[in-house]
């Protein structure tokens, strides 16, 4: 049942992290305490005297007793309350939850009788169920497993509920425990079709496996050696994501004027761009290099050093980095500073020769920080090379008068 008329028999405050809450005792609750990878139901309090609210965030089980959390107490705290599991809530995590019984069979029939649960986590959103497996799973391994849970669940198998089960009697009946898990001496056993999936389980789940919808793997990961992590979604959830990407790929191939063959002509768009893409990083590139032959005539003898302090029209900082390693393979001796503008942010790019980065204790990182001030930024790198970027274009031509400074 997902309701109970109940009253309040002990309460608490807990402050965590600066945050209050309260923990309820009620002397009865239609709410799922947290376990077995189950998350807690939430729900409402409703006073019966003032029709007062409570949501309750959160059920968890602590000595025995099921601790219902929220961030209020009733005003009124004696009299009778009714207690509502939030339905909705419950429904999507039981879908989920059945679904990992029948997930779990799927697995051993696919993967092989070495596939055990290692761990898991249920909710109304996912289901997230780790096993043992040495190797990620193929494509056609997910779909045979997506295939045979959702074959299960238009099957509609109802629920198979046993309760105080002597536990070496479940045991012998071929059910399914999980090594290191501590069970009484009596269990419960949940069936979807003996011969399919039967778990020891404490859990909420489906009256039926129709009930489920439909099983959708949504990722599947490695989370430690030998161990694979698999989230899917079901029910209501599963059904809006399917929608969601029909509805994409809908939108794309209406951008792309409805193809007949609409992967193919997405390929050949993705290769297109990639085409494209290279001309325009080969301009860029030519357009650079051309600027060589300019910035090398400008270049001023200051002692032994090469200087030359400039700005620059380029597109990119990629572009600014084509052109300073070009004129610094060019010439020896060199102390170059670079300035642009992309987007209306400026940028500075200093470029010491490695000789006179050892000789002369000259520091492209330290100068670039320097000046980057002018232009309300900063910077860094290495000694031979470094950019600093700002917020402040009008600072830039000031920067690039001062650099000489750092040869007085």
């Amino acid at each position: 049942t997902l309701t109970a008329v109940t009253e309040v028999i002990k309460y608490r405050k807990v402050v965590s992290k600066n945050k209050e809450q309260f923990q309820l005792v009620l002397s009865v609750s239609p709410f799922y305490a947290e376990g077995g990878g189950q998350v807690g139901d939430s729900g409402e309090l409703v006073s019966e005297e003032t029709g007062e609210k409570i949501y309750i965030t959160d059920t968890k089980k602590e000595n025995g007793l099921f601790v219902h959390f929220t961030n209020k107490l009733p005003l009124e705290l004696k009299g009778t309350f009714v207690a509502q599991v939030d339905k909705t809530k419950r429904i999507d995590t039981e879908n989920n939850h059945s679904a990992t019984h029948l997930l779990h069979a799927a697995l051993k029939q696919v993967l092989g009788s070495h596939v055990n649960q290692k761990g898991s986590l249920v909710n109304a959103d996912i289901l997230r169920f780790d096993i043992s497996h040495f190797a990620k799973m193929t494509e056609e391994e997910v779909k045979q497993v997506e295939d045979i849970v959702n074959a299960k669940i238009r099957e509609n198998i109802p629920l198979k509920e046993e309760r105080n089960v002597p536990y070496q009697q479940a045991l012998d009946s071929g059910v399914t425990a999980l090594f290191g898990e501590k069970y009484g001496d009596f269990v419960r056993v949940i069936t979807f079709e003996d011969q399919y999936s039967k778990e020891l389980c404490g859990g909420t789940h489906v009256k039926a496996t129709g009930q489920i919808g439909f099983f959708k793997i949504v990722s599947e990961s490695a989370v430690a050696a030998g161990v694979r992590r698999i989230e899917a979604i079901t029910g209501t959830r599963s059904a809006a994501v399917i929608r969601e990407h029909f509805e994409l790929v809908h939108h794309l191939k209406e951008l792309m004027n409805n193809p007949k063959d609409f992967v193919s002509a997405l390929g050949k768009i993705i290769d297109e761009n990639g085409a494209l893409k290279k001309e325009v990083e080969k301009s860029i590139t030519e357009k650079s290099l051309a600027l060589k032959s300019d910035l090398e005539a400008k270049i001023q003898q200051v002692g032994e050093i090469n200087f030359l302090s400039t700005i620059v029209d380029l597109p990119s900082a990629e572009a600014v980095k084509t052109l300073a390693y070009a004129v610094k393979g060019a010439v020896n001796n060199l102390f170059l500073v670079i300035g642009a503008e992309f987007d209306g942010k400026p940028s500075l790019t200093v470029v010491i020769s490695d000789e006179l980065a050892k000789e002369k204790g000259l520091n492209a990182s330290n100068i670039v920080r320097d000046l980057a001030k002018d232009i309300q930024g900063g910077g860094g790198g290495q000694p031979f090379f470094a950019t600093a970027g700002g917020k402040n274009p009008a600072g830039l031509k000031g920067a690039i008068e001062r650099a000489i400074d750092f040869l007085k």
